[in-house]
This record gives C-alpha cells, structure tokens and sequence, in this order.
C-alpha cells in the first residue's frame, strides 16, 4: 500500500457528532474529500441541511440525523439511521460539545451537569453503541475523540476566564481514549484524540472578542486555527496511515501547548 492508498477513505463510512458547524463540519469536510461517506448529528435538522450541502460540495455522500446526544434513546436511534442507510459505521468522530464559563466557586452544578451530560457521558454512549453494534462485529473501526489543550491543565491566570467544567470533561476525553484503546485494540479497533487549541468558532466567539490578541501573542505560530487547519490531522488518525496509531492525543494549536 503507497501512501496516497493510505489516506484515501474511499467507501469508508463516517459518523460526526457536533457535524452541523465549526471544527466537527471542518473534519466532515476533510474526510469527504479523502472519499469517505458522512453522517452528520446534530440538534437542528436546519443547521445540517447547510452542512450536508458543504460536505456534499466536498464529494461526499451525506446523511443527517438530528438528535439531542442527551437524551438516552439518541445513541441507539443515530446509530440505527446509519446502519440502515449505510450498512456500516468505519470511522466515529466525537465532536459536539458545550462549555459554560464561571468561576469555579461559584460554578453553577446545573450547568456542570449539562456539560458533563454532553461532553462525557453523551461521548461515552455513542461510542459504546457504535462500539457493539457495528465495530466490533466487523473487527474494525476508527474513533477520534475531539478533546482540547484545555485538557492538560488549569487555564493560565493571564488569559481570565475560566471553565472548569470543560476542562475537567476534556480531560476525562483524553483518558478515556486511553481506556478504550487498550480495551478495544483487540478487535481491531483504533481510538485516539485531536486536541485542538483556539480556533474562531461559534463556542468561542465571545470568549475571543476578550483575549484573542492575548492568544495569538501566546501561541508560537501566531494565529488562531483556521478552517483548514485540523482536516489533515483527522484524516491521518481516521485512515490506515495511522493504522499502528491508537491511545494518542494529538495537540493541534499552534504550539500553544508547549509554554503550558
């Protein structure tokens, strides 16, 4: 097998969470154009239908399903519109999250509820479900959590804000990616993790109007990520040329991560 073989996910099925916007549409979009066939979650079926023409543009073949990861029947009925429309699930990119900012004194437990609801245990169901049900049987798949260099540690004093809740969710990502590939290696099944640092999402847009200069002067590359700028590392750990790759996080973020 070359190399271009590697990469090409031609006939690869795709599942992406969070896939309706933001870095979860950026990865859609990249696995499309390595050939692979995308199924895109989300709450509002609107927001998909303008996904779905992107990834579609992309050269993919594109299913929504619109669902609340929350809820307890969301993991069986997602994965239920996939396999019946595709047979088969390859790849599992874990990306819808949410965060709440607040002191952590004063953190309301409501809000760290929901944000462990979706984050962790949302993540966890999905995957558990795709796990059995489709990779498993076949004795092969993909999974790529979407983790954060949030993860590592708490968040630098000069950056004031603070996110406790992501932070401590992100890292229990990691972990469990971990988990899971020593877990699951054995069925043939590979888990690894992107964390991404700041890109100019709708999650955090507000938080950088306040502290994206300060960002930017703390990152080695200069910039915030782009909208192509995580596409090539999931492609690599969603394909076989990561195929001896499994229980790894990979930093995306400029070099931020490196003066935490």
């Amino acid at each position: 097998m070359n190399v271009r073989q590697m990469f090409d996910l031609t006939g690869k099925v795709a599942l992406i969470t969070g896939g309706s916007r933001g870095l979860g549409l950026q990865i859609a979009e990249g696995l499309a154009e390595m050939g692979a066939k995308s199924a895109l979650a989300a709450r509002r079926q609107d927001a998909l239908d303008a996904a779905a023409a992107r990834v579609g543009a992309a050269g993919g073949e594109v299913l929504t399903v619109a669902a609340d990861l929350t809820a307890g029947t969301a993991p069986a009925a997602i994965v239920d519109a996939v396999l019946a429309r595709y047979g088969r699930i390859d790849i599992l990119v874990n990306n819808a999250a949410t965060s709440w900012g607040a002191p952590a004194e004063r953190h309301p437990l409501e809000a760290w509820r929901k944000v462990m609801a979706l984050n962790l245990d949302a993540l966890f169901a999905l995957t558990q479900e795709v796990a059995w049900r489709a990779m498993i049987p076949q004795r092969s798949g993909a999974i790529l959590n979407i983790a954060s260099i949030a993860a590592q540690g708490g968040n630098p004093p000069e950056m004031e804000f603070c996110t406790a809740a992501y932070n401590a969710s992100k890292a229990a990502a990691a972990n469990l990616t971990q988990s899971l590939a020593t877990e699951w290696g054995r069925h043939g099944i590979r888990v690894n993790a992107l964390a991404p640092g700041f890109f100019a999402t709708r999650m955090s847009h507000g938080l950088l109007d306040t502290i994206g200069a300060r960002v930017v002067a703390a990152t080695p590359l200069g910039r915030l990520g782009g909208d192509d700028d995580l596409k090539g590392a999931a492609v690599f750990l969603c394909s076989d040329a990561a195929r001896h790759v499994t229980g790894q996080c990979l930093a995306v973020d400029g070099g931020m991560s490196c003066s935490y």
